[in-house]
């Protein structure tokens, strides 16, 4: 019998990357899901593959601003009105976000990082469980972290210090919602080829790629398959608890982009807007720019 027979999902930023992977890993899995994304053609596209393989009727795409708390309950509110329920909510919605020393990062852009990464978090697991009590059946609500959170030298500061938040979220609020039986779970993935990471040129991260220990390259659908497991009820007693799924990146410690002055991170400037559709601002630093 499939894993996630009868269940609904939604998936955030299920339109690309690690959350379309999900999405169809899902639907092969039985369940019915809603695509939450800001990027609506890449939200069409993904449809258009799920029908492709006769998941016509069980998928559903909102486009949805995962930091803008109407849009969280208006997607929570479509899962509830076009399949009856809410048995799962995937928070997968991400940005690479602020990049560069600290001197030179804009409130703005420390602001948009949290706000895309961890207030998005904040505002589904509010509307989710909400939905989820209202049914009495239990839930499960997963997130996508990152090893980035666990340790430093696995991504930007501000993105680091959103994705610790996350971490910090999942344990404590598994323990507000274990009583209902809503297990709260994480994910934290290393070196994923996604465009979220490459942005269109995968052959510029190969170092980070051999950095980890296992020899194959991180894939999206590695995750997807850790999804669908955490949600099942063969995890059914696992709450609390955040996942590496990194290869063992971190395990042998880990410094992706390279260490002090010589970080990739200290070699510009901007925000990283990720598969939203909207455009990336790069300042590219004088050497004389670049204490932190």
């Amino acid at each position: 019998m499939s894993k996630l027979a009868g269940r609904v999902a939604i998936v955030t930023g299920g339109a690309s990357g690690l959350g379309r992977a999900t999405v169809m890993r899902f639907l092969a899995e039985g369940a019915k899901v809603v695509v939450a994304d800001l990027n609506e053609a890449n939200g069409a596209e993904t449809v258009a593959v799920a029908k492709a393989n006769g998941h016509g009727e069980a998928i559903a795409f909102v486009r949805c601003d995962v930091a803008n708390e109407a849009d969280v309950a208006a997607t929570v509110a479509a899962a509830e009105t076009r399949f009856g329920r809410l048995d799962i909510a995937y928070l997968n919605a991400g940005v690479g976000g602020a990049f560069g020393p600290i001197a030179e990062t804009s409130v703005e852009d420390w602001d948009y990082t949290f706000a895309v990464l961890t207030r998005s978090v904040f505002l589904g697991m509010k509307h989710a469980s909400q939905a989820m009590k209202k049914y009495e059946q239990g839930g499960v609500i997963l997130v996508t972290a990152s090893i980035a959170g666990m340790v430093g030298g696995g991504g930007s500061h501000a993105y680091s210090a959103a994705k610790a938040a996350v971490i910090s979220l999942i344990e404590n609020v598994a323990v507000e919602l274990g009583p209902h039986r809503i297990r709260v779970v994480g994910i934290a993935p290393g070196v994923i080829s996604t465009p979220l990471l490459h942005r269109g040129k995968p052959e510029r991260y190969e170092a980070q790629f051999k950095r980890q220990p296992w020899p194959d390259r991180g894939a999206p659908e590695h995750i997807a398959d850790v999804a669908a497991f955490l949600c099942s009820d063969d995890a059914r007693f696992i709450t609390g608890e955040t996942v590496k799924v990194d290869g063992g990146l971190l395990a042998q410690g880990v410094a992706l982009f390279g260490t002090g002055k010589n970080s990739t991170f200290l070699k510009s400037a901007g925000v990283n807007r990720g598969t939203t559709g909207e455009a990336m601002v790069v300042r590219h630093l004088e050497p004389k720019d670049r204490k932190s």
